[in-house]
């Protein structure tokens, strides 16, 4: 379910004060749309363990913040080698 648009986006005004200074953005606001303003700064997302670096890009715009920090790690079920049987 989306947000009314008589409500606007959310954004979490502690990403404001922290937008003029020249260091990465350090963020645990993962619900948060990306705002026009965030254009080229770099953000760090938290994904529950640890800080992921991303760079805002013109595409980004519009969605939300924790899009680009995965929460879950990849796993894969390797297969055993069968030795030959003689």
């Amino acid at each position: 379910m989306s947000r009314s648009i008589w409500k606007g986006p959310y954004f979490d005004v502690n990403l404001l004060s922290l937008q003029t200074k020249k260091i990465p953005i350090k963020t645990y606001s993962r619900s948060s749309m990306i705002l026009p303003i965030l254009l080229n700064k770099i953000l760090l997302i938290h994904n529950g363990k640890k800080f992921i670096q991303v760079l805002v890009t013109p595409e980004m715009i519009g969605h939300k913040i924790g899009e680009f920090a995965l929460t879950r790690a990849f796993f894969r079920f390797t297969k055993k080698d069968k030795k030959k049987k003689r």
